[in-house]
């Protein structure tokens, strides 16, 4: 559902931010600058206030879905778990032309990056790409590199999706609960490429997590910032009772079909995995 008016303070965004890459940090998805954030506010705001300096900025796509929204937007090499430190340092507030092609760019004094995130074409596309669906004014998009899902993602068995999910939500009762889709997963492409863009956007209609192969996870949410930052970690989570179960040479069989069917059925959950 849209957030509905009195919205949301722009400090008390920032400082929501600032508390998803801190628990990001501390579960080591987001190694020296690794990860990025991004969120999309379909209500007018007023960033000069934090935010006073301002650029042209050319959009790496159009997004005209977007139009007149604003952005806060993680910058170009900073560490996920500084922003809470100084998020104006840290973070700039993009807002989007009338043209959706372009907008400005709005930082502070003390900004620390030359650029925003070099994901910025994936994290815009998956906001219009919702935004158009739904018609939610609100949406955060959360890269990160948690180490468990990156790995078992290099493991030839756990790139079928059917087999990943099968294997990595049958471990606590929560994670069916959590992640009743399941989890997406997107084929190895380069980083920042219209060809991982277009597979993120795709995967991320029907499920709120994917992974990335080899390289990490991106999750959505219309809720907030937190809520996508857990999404991760519940993947994350069940990766890392998987890989504990890999060289403990697969002596867990984690739930069972029934057995997680049966706490789908107490807790009315609508899923088609087991």
């Amino acid at each position: 559902m849209p957030v509905t008016p009195p919205y949301p303070e722009l400090d008390e965004l920032l400082t929501l931010v600032g508390e998803a890459g801190q628990r990001l940090s501390q579960i080591d998805a987001s190694e020296g600058a690794a990860g990025n954030i991004s969120v999309f506010l379909g209500w007018p705001i007023e960033p000069r206030r934090r935010f006073p300096q301002v650029e042209d900025l050319q959009l790496p796509v159009a997004v005209p879905e977007l139009a007149g929204g604003a952005l806060i937007v993680s910058g170009s090499g900073r560490r996920l778990r500084e922003i809470i430190q100084d998020p104006a340092a840290n973070l700039g507030v993009v807002v989007v032309g009338a043209d959706g092609q372009s907008g400005k760019l709005y930082t502070s004094p003390r900004r620390l990056f030359a650029r925003v995130t070099s994901e910025f074409n994936s994290h815009l596309a998956v906001h219009r790409d919702q935004v158009a669906l739904t018609a939610t004014n609100f949406h955060a998009v959360i890269h990160a590199q948690p180490p468990h899902l990156t790995y078992i993602s290099n493991i030839q068995r756990y790139q079928n999706q059917g087999y990943l999910n099968t294997h990595l939500l049958r471990w606590q009762p929560e994670l069916i609960v959590n992640l009743p889709e399941g989890v997406g997963y997107v084929p190895f492409a380069v980083p920042g490429s219209e060809q991982l863009m277009a597979g993120t956007v795709e995967k991320l209609r029907t499920y709120r997590v994917v992974v990335w192969a080899k390289h990490g996870a991106m999750a959505r949410s219309d809720t907030s910032v937190k809520r996508a930052a857990d999404r991760i970690e519940y993947a994350e989570t069940a990766a890392r009772y998987e890989y504990m179960n890999l060289v403990n040479g697969e002596q867990a069989t984690g739930l069972s079909s029934e057995e997680i069917r049966s706490i789908c059925s107490a807790f009315n959950v609508n899923q088609c995995i087991f």
